[in-house]
């Protein structure tokens, strides 16, 4: 079942928000100091996507940012990189990736279904974890999600230096783990955080999986997180073997391209 059709007919019958912001960067130490968890990922040379630490050694992102564009190939582990709260060349902390893996029911050939949004899920595991004291990680939401004010931060084409913040979006619509929302996202911010704040600091309700233009207007489309998260988890335990085995990573693919790693498709 295709996701946008009845999706996002509900999307625009909702519009956007009335109360939805503008995206600002966050380009001052006092601004930024909060989000030092959302870092960009970059892929060899020329790719990035942005991430989130849920764990000191553990970054939450979308899967298809794990593959090579338009195959099933993912990415050499020795080419990922994990700058935590990037802002203008500095980051909080730099990690490589020690392993990573996409959810085992997203195809990365396939088309922007709800199914396959709904499993756009990734883990990488740090080869180091980051101190919680000087970067401390966000917490998945498991709560009830209904539609209503979320925010995201990201990086993005021309804005690939430092975070933005827009600090009020709206979640709009859902069909299945599928939602749609109409934060203001473009290439590179797939993997971005969407963050409800219902219960005092910011819980990760989503990650954006991509963006669609749809009559006019523009709509990103997330993922309902807890099971997705918890399965991936248990797909990177299942790549740690016990100490006498050969360590199995993914680590298929590798070299440089010149596309963000974000899927953004017209309807």
């Amino acid at each position: 079942m295709r996701l946008l059709a009845a999706l996002m007919c509900l999307g625009l019958a909702g519009g956007a928000g009335a109360q939805t912001t503008a995206l600002r960067a966050l380009d001052t130490d006092y601004a930024a100091a909060s989000w030092k968890a959302v870092g960009r990922i970059d892929f060899g040379h020329n790719a990035f996507c942005s991430g989130t630490l849920i764990a000191p050694n553990l970054v939450l992102t979308a899967a298809h940012c794990l593959y090579q564009p338009g195959t099933s190939q993912t990415w050499a582990t020795k080419d990922i990189r994990f700058h935590a709260g990037l802002r203008d060349g500095t980051a909080a902390a730099t990690r490589m990736a020690k392993a990573a893996a996409a959810h085992a029911r997203f195809n990365p050939l396939g088309p922007l279904t709800a199914v396959n949004v709904a499993h756009d899920v990734a883990l990488i595991q740090l080869d180091e974890p980051i101190s919680s004291f000087e970067v401390p990680p966000f917490h998945i939401h498991d709560d009830q999600i209904a539609p209503g004010p979320v925010s995201v931060v990201s990086y993005g084409r021309d804005r690939a230096d430092a975070q933005s913040h827009q600090k009020q979006c709206q979640m709009l619509a859902q069909q299945g783990d599928a939602m749609v929302f109409d934060c203001d996202v473009t290439f590179g911010s797939s993997g971005s955080p969407v963050f409800s704040h219902l219960n005092g600091r910011g819980r990760i309700m989503a990650v954006i999986s991509g963006m669609m233009d749809v009559d006019g207007e523009k709509r990103s489309v997330g993922m309902v997180l807890p099971d997705r998260v918890k399965e991936v988890k248990s797909q990177l335990q299942l790549q740690v073997p016990p100490p006498t085995a050969q360590i199995k990573r993914i680590t298929v693919g590798g070299g440089a391209r010149n596309t963000t790693g974000a899927k953004f498709v017209r309807p």
